[in-house]
């Protein structure tokens, strides 16, 4: 599904990520750990191609593209999709248009998702304006169940959200990440049909609580812009959570 190769990224003259080297297969979850500061949403960010990222060694494949330079529409065409720790709010576009435009022309019951995440009542909004963290992280959701990725880059999913709003979020994100069920338009829940694809997904989390819902296959630490310590997701939370990150500076000597 996606294979980095020996990447480098500047921000300004600053290197912040040094040789990554990465591969998360077709249905495969992978969760990323580290401190703040290491280079983890440069990382994410670098893969959906914002700017003022800069790629100065190594390439990005995605299911055997080449996307190292390509354009964000072109990665998102291709079916990479992304939430955002703190997305922008946008007004003057109601969330329903925002939901439909990343369905790109396919018939899509927007009420029947919405549903799904407690978004119904949100539709007639404009994006994120007003949200509380969980309404966002809910709505950012919403928008990746009508884009249908292959690849599903979240950002602290479990950011700015309470336990009440947890549950939803971490279900949610283990069904997006299963292939999930897409609702149709004059269907019920009995005649909808589980969709069988390939999705992959790259998740950082500090706290872990994402952990309790997903079925993440593998993981590793970012510190100071070096993938290390790669093991089991839970075990590197357990030693993360016993040890602290400095712990990780043997791993890079």
């Amino acid at each position: 599904m996606l294979r980095i190769e020996d990447l480098h990224v500047k921000i300004g003259d600053r290197e912040v990520l040094n040789g990554i080297n990465l591969h998360i297969a077709e249905n495969e979850t992978f969760i990323l750990f580290g401190p703040n500061g290491s280079g983890k949403t440069t990382l994410l960010m670098t893969l959906m191609g914002f700017g003022n990222y800069e790629i100065t060694g190594g390439r990005i494949l995605f299911r055997g593209h080449d996307i190292t330079h390509a354009p964000i529409y072109e990665r998102a065409r291709l079916g990479i999709g992304m939430s955002f720790q703190r997305p922008p709010t946008i007004h003057g576009l109601k969330t329903r248009h925002l939901v439909r435009m990343c369905a790109r022309g396919r018939d899509l019951d927007v009420e029947g998702l919405a549903q799904k995440v407690n978004m119904d009542e949100f539709l007639e909004r404009d994006i994120n304006a007003g949200f509380s963290g969980g309404e966002i992280k809910r709505s950012e959701l919403l928008q990746l169940m009508a884009q249908q990725p292959y690849l599903l880059l979240f950002d602290e999913p479990e950011s700015g959200v309470d336990l009440e709003n947890m549950k939803l979020i971490g279900t949610t994100v283990r069904e997006v990440l299963s292939g999930g069920i897409e609702p149709r338009p004059e269907t019920s829940m009995k005649q909808q049909r589980v969709r069988k694809r390939p999705v992959s997904g790259l998740i950082i989390t500090h706290t872990g609580y994402i952990l309790e819902y997903v079925n993440a296959d593998r993981g590793q630490v970012l510190y100071n812009g070096h993938l290390c310590c790669e093991a089991n997701p839970r075990d590197i939370l357990d030693h993360i959570s016993q040890y602290g990150y400095q712990e990780c500076v043997r791993c890079l000597n």
